[in-house]
């Protein structure tokens, strides 16, 4: 079973404790009928505070780990909060120092103790086993205080790091925004499109809900997948490519890596959402909706899952234009918007997808748009693709370096 302590080199001061002998794990709890506007104790969940409530679970300083959900990102914490019922939090003992504890728990190897791959949870069985190393406590503050600073500064190169991510994304997004409701000519003369959001767009251009621009020939030219007929059981390692929201992407396209496949018998029993290339995908429910992709020419028969929507467009159209409207800030707007009056998890259903309204340009305008954007995308993503790798090297620069200290691999000066 892996755990934190693979090697026991470190000082004979130090000594193994099983996590659940350094700290009292403790259940956190619902917060709905204590819940304030203003005032009150911070609600702590995976992601932070998120709400008030008139009651605390704990006061002083403490580790937050996750129960169900996100599981992977420890907490720390110092006064009186309340903690959710998707979270532990901790009542450290005496002999340990707080930040310590807390480095030590951002070590832990979730990935091998998640119990459910459809929501991922830990128990307090599995996090109490958990084995740490245990300096004296005036070591364990001075590797705390070290660990402080040092992640301080790497945060702060992280933070500058997605600050620009996130930048190149907006710009990369407004661009095609700009691009699909104006054109490449700034000398054609302008229109009011009679839609407030999108504003003016350009003399022979139209608007057209999509509709009306699939195949007409086409069985099913508007589609979505088997809606709970195939199970993960079914899942096969080679036969007909099966698309998932987790294949598409915000803005990259298809992600392949993660490709499962289904039998030509299983294929066979979902024609509405059968695939082609040059068909555009939309996920279409839960917290990544809008995510959109287009089938390319490596998979020339495919099918998909009911919470990814599919378009066939007809032949007049050229669907890599399309595919970036899709992208486009007015298309998004309207999904959120639709999303946003359901009443449970957002969706978009097959007639919200059917009535989504979009820029037509003539067909050898969308050609040039599409080549355009083509080219200026794909450098910015080659930007991103490389800001994104220096990201994930200082985030594993930074847990490398935490693991190294709190098991005694190496030592700050004060510690002998």
């Amino acid at each position: 079973m892996p755990g934190l302590i693979t090697e026991r080199n470190f000082p004979t001061s130090w000594t193994i404790k099983r996590f659940k002998y350094c700290a009292q794990i403790c259940n956190g709890g619902e917060y709905s009928d204590i819940e304030v506007e203003e005032g009150g104790y911070p609600v702590i969940g995976s992601g932070g505070e998120f709400a008030r409530a008139s009651k605390f679970s704990y006061c002083g300083k403490s580790v937050l780990l996750g129960r169900k959900g996100t599981v992977d990102k420890p907490l720390f914490v110092d006064g009186a909060f309340w903690c959710v019922d998707t979270m532990f939090y901790t009542k450290i003992k005496d002999f340990m120092y707080e930040k310590y504890l807390y480095y030590c728990a951002l070590c832990f190897p979730f990935d091998y103790y998640v119990t459910s791959t459809a929501l991922p949870s830990m128990t307090q069985r599995d996090l109490g086993s958990q084995e740490i190393a245990v300096p004296p406590k005036k070591d364990q503050k001075a590797i705390a205080d070290f660990l402080d600073k040092e992640c301080a500064q790497i945060d702060s190169i992280a933070a500058d790091l997605e600050k620009q991510i996130a930048l190149l994304q907006q710009y990369k997004k407004s661009l095609i925004t700009e691009i699909v409701t104006k054109g490449l000519d700034k000398s054609v003369p302008m229109k009011d499109s009679g839609v407030e959001w999108i504003g003016e767009i350009p003399v022979g251009w139209e608007l057209s809900r999509i509709k009306y621009l699939t195949d007409n020939h086409h069985p099913y030219p508007i589609g979505d997948g088997d809606h709970g007929m195939i199970k993960a059981d079914d899942y096969l390692t080679e036969g007909i490519p099966y698309i998932r929201v987790l294949n598409l992407t915000w803005g990259s396209g298809l992600n392949l890596e993660n490709l499962v496949f289904i039998s030509k018998e299983m294929n066979s029993l979902i024609k509405n959402s059968e695939l082609k290339p040059n068909d555009i995908l939309i996920a279409k429910t839960g917290a990544t909706i809008g995510k959109t992709a287009i089938v390319p020419d490596s998979l020339p028969v495919s099918n998909t899952t009911s919470h990814v929507g599919k378009i066939t467009l007809a032949n007049v159209h050229d669907a890599k234009y399309f595919y970036y409207v899709m992208t486009s800030s007015i298309v998004q707007k309207q999904i959120q918007d639709i999303s946003a009056m359901q009443s449970t998890r957002p969706e978009l259903g097959i007639e919200g997808l059917k009535n989504l309204i979009l820029t037509v340009p003539p067909f050898d305008i969308q050609q040039h748009i599409a080549r355009f954007l083509d080219d200026h995308c794909a450098k910015i993503d080659r930007v991103l693709h490389e800001k994104g790798k220096q990201l994930s090297v200082i985030k594993q620069h930074k847990k490398s370096l935490i693991y190294e200290y709190v098991t005694g691999k190496k030592r700050v000066k004060e510690v002998r």
